[in-house]
């Protein structure tokens, strides 16, 4: 695809992520009733299934050949562009009136991401990107910020429940360290806006592991557009590595343009398990 039929797609995503933005904001800060879908974790509103709906509906009417992968609703469709929606990326901040939550869309064709959209309607902010370029609210954005870790912030989403209960020490341990040698450590709970702020310059890295396309494929694309760098980790097989598309990984490993990926903390602790690939 060109750059003008990305930046078309890019459009698109961006109409469709901010399409459900009033109605969204018209809800927050409402307290929903929330109900569970693996665990006490992972929350879901009525307003997530809204949400997921008028977006697949606006994306199947604005480019037909269409397929969308939605968290909630699963897989419709059967086109060439596979659309990958995240009605509302932070859901529990969402449903406890935290505002740090977005609406992500992605677009994949070939198996590459080639456009995406965040739109975060509390702030205002539409992050976009296609392959011709990023952009936080039509302005370019550069992924540049901290040159050493120390200096770093760093946003993630680890440790998760699941990995504390089953191999509590190596994740304390992991923890313990990743704390002692960035800045500044937060878990703000949303992590496409975790990467689209990667991609922004706000903040330094990001890392999150046990997530799904849905929550990465337009970020992953935002920060490599803008000149950061994007990882996807998967646990190492004894087999070798598994060669699949790095948003399409469990995890993943984002920071700013300035940091060396080499020589980063979170690559010396997470080698011994899982293998990195970039985008």
């Amino acid at each position: 695809m060109t750059d003008t039929d990305t930046q078309r797609l890019a459009g698109v995503a961006a109409q469709a992520a901010t399409l459900v933005g009033p109605a969204l904001v018209e809800a927050f800060q409402t307290r929903p009733d929330v109900a569970f879908k693996r665990d006490r974790h992972d929350p879901v509103t009525v307003h997530d299934r809204a949400a997921e709906e008028r977006i697949r509906d606006f994306i199947m009417a604005a480019v037909p050949d269409s397929t969308v992968v939605g968290e909630e609703d699963g897989t419709r469709g059967t086109g060439r562009v596979h659309w990958y929606v995240d009605p509302i990326d932070g859901t529990a901040n969402f449903a406890r009136g935290l505002p740090f939550w977005c609406t992500s869309v992605a677009a994949v064709v070939d198996g590459a991401v080639v456009a995406g959209a965040i739109c975060d309607p509390v702030r205002g902010d539409v992050f976009t990107a296609s392959t011709a370029g990023a952009w936080c609210n039509d302005v370019p954005m550069r992924s540049t910020g901290a040159t050493e870790e120390t200096a770093a912030m760093l946003v993630t989403s680890y440790p998760g429940a699941t990995g504390i209960e089953t191999d509590r020490e190596r994740v304390l341990a992991r923890t313990a360290e990743l704390i002692s040698t960035y800045a500044t450590v937060r878990r703000p709970g949303s992590t496409a806006l975790n990467l689209a702020y990667v991609a922004a310059g706000r903040v330094d890295v990001a890392l999150g592991i046990g997530i799904n396309a849905w929550d990465v494929a337009a970020g992953a694309l935002m920060v490599r557009q803008a000149g950061g760098h994007y990882f996807g980790l998967r646990r190492a097989s004894p087999d070798g590595p598994v060669p699949d598309p790095a948003w399409q990984r469990p995890g993943y490993l984002a920071m700013v343009g300035t940091l060396d990926p080499e020589a980063t903390t979170v690559r010396s602790l997470f080698v011994d398990r899982y293998d990195l690939a970039g985008l």
